[in-house]
């Protein structure tokens, strides 16, 4: 029962965990996407300027 109670414990931190690391990539993949278009649309504000 002991164990059983533990092991859950173990599985419900270990799936927090995940989750915070998939928040995180998340974090990461919106901040480069963000950079990415900036940089599509400083590209494309000089083509056009010209």
């Amino acid at each position: 029962m002991g164990r059983w109670r533990m092991l859950r414990q173990a599985s419900r931190r270990k799936a927090r965990w995940l989750e915070g690391q998939s928040r995180r990539n998340m974090r990461i993949h919106t901040i480069r996407k963000c950079i990415f278009n900036r940089q599509r649309n400083s590209l494309l504000f000089a083509i056009h300027g010209v």
